[in-house]
């Protein structure tokens, strides 16, 4: 039982437009084919108790965080803020870790477990980085994974060289206590980090999107350590 971070958003479909729990579908149909059971977690107070019921977690992507959870003033491009989402799984992460759940966070992901860590952010990376393409769209660029991690021995010190999906304007600034940055993109953007700690429970985040490409491996590897770890 892999539980997946959603949005509460206005949504429209056949007639309705209404409030929507909701998260795009290659999320949940790249746990499914790894073999776990996805179960979406909405942004809610009390929501973290559902950590006694998943065996894993995936902090999804999606809007930014508030500046203030790690004492910084807003920038102009800093957008889509949600003070519930940023709570709910701000109290997830931390019972996940408690319980020693695993932890895969994607692109926000990344971003909150830095933050959780006492961590900064950059709120806006240049438009002509090429971490974040038009609106909408993915683009792709080479990551350089550090040998000897967690990552490493998932996808190869060169297994994210050929390019990732990408798509984000912030990024890991300083990083939080116990983790380690272990994998970069070419102009030095921190791109993967996960426990500095070989002893801790699974807990690995990166910047990229593996659910809006066609490496599984990530995935897999959330799945495969959420089933060592089921009763």
């Amino acid at each position: 039982m892999i539980g997946l971070t959603a949005y509460c958003e206005d949504a429209r479909w056949a007639y309705w437009h209404r409030p929507a729990v909701l998260l795009p579908a290659n999320y949940a149909e790249q746990v499914f084919a790894a073999g776990g059971i996805p179960v979406l977690l909405p942004p809610m107070p009390g929501i973290a108790g559902a950590v006694d019921r998943i065996d894993g977690l995936l902090l999804t992507g999606g809007g930014d965080i508030d500046p203030a959870q790690y004492g910084a003033r807003p920038h102009p491009a800093t957008g889509r803020v949600s003070g519930p989402r940023d709570a709910a799984e701000l109290e997830l992460l931390a019972a996940a870790e408690a319980a020693g759940t695993p932890v895969l966070g994607v692109c926000r992901g990344m971003q909150l477990v830095n933050v959780a860590r006492g961590g900064t952010l950059t709120q806006h990376l240049a438009s002509d980085a090429g971490h974040a393409p038009a609106p909408g769209t993915f683009g792709a660029h080479p990551v350089r994974v550090a040998a000897g991690t967690r990552l490493a021995g998932i996808l190869g010190a060169d297994g994210a060289a050929a390019g990732v999906p990408t798509a984000h304007h912030q990024a890991v600034d300083r990083l939080g206590d116990g983790l380690v940055a272990t994998a970069w993109a070419q102009d030095g953007v921190i791109e993967a980090v996960e426990s500095s700690s070989a002893g801790d429970p699974f807990l690995l985040a990166v910047q990229w999107h593996p659910e809006a490409g066609t490496d599984p491996r990530l995935i897999e590897a959330l799945v495969a350590a959420s089933t060592a770890k089921a009763p």
